[in-house]
């Protein structure tokens, strides 16, 4: 689905225009960036939670030559998908 898509169902499901339904998901969008951006943790229920992770620097290697490299530290936007939107588009566990 596309954002055009997502637009024009969520404008048919909520019986608002298609600018409006489009600046709403713009600004969850630009609410969540900044928040994550911030370092606080966004959840929505149902759906899942973002957060900054920090990735610790490691060694690694490089997969052409073999050779030994540091791979620095660095922040990373992680996305956590909720349990309950889980089972409803995988099924429940047996």
């Amino acid at each position: 689905m596309t954002k055009t898509q997502l637009v024009g169902k969520l404008a048919e499901d909520s019986g608002t225009s298609r600018k409006q339904a489009e600046a709403v998901i713009g600004a969850l969008v630009d609410t969540v960036r900044k928040a994550v951006k911030k370092g606080d943790t966004v959840k929505i229920p149902d759906l899942g939670g973002w957060r900054l992770r920090s990735m610790k620097a490691r060694m690694g290697r490089n997969p052409q030559t073999g050779e030994a490299i540091k791979i620095p530290a660095r922040k990373k936007v992680g996305f956590t998908v909720a349990k309950s939107f889980k089972q409803s588009v995988l099924g429940a566990k047996k």
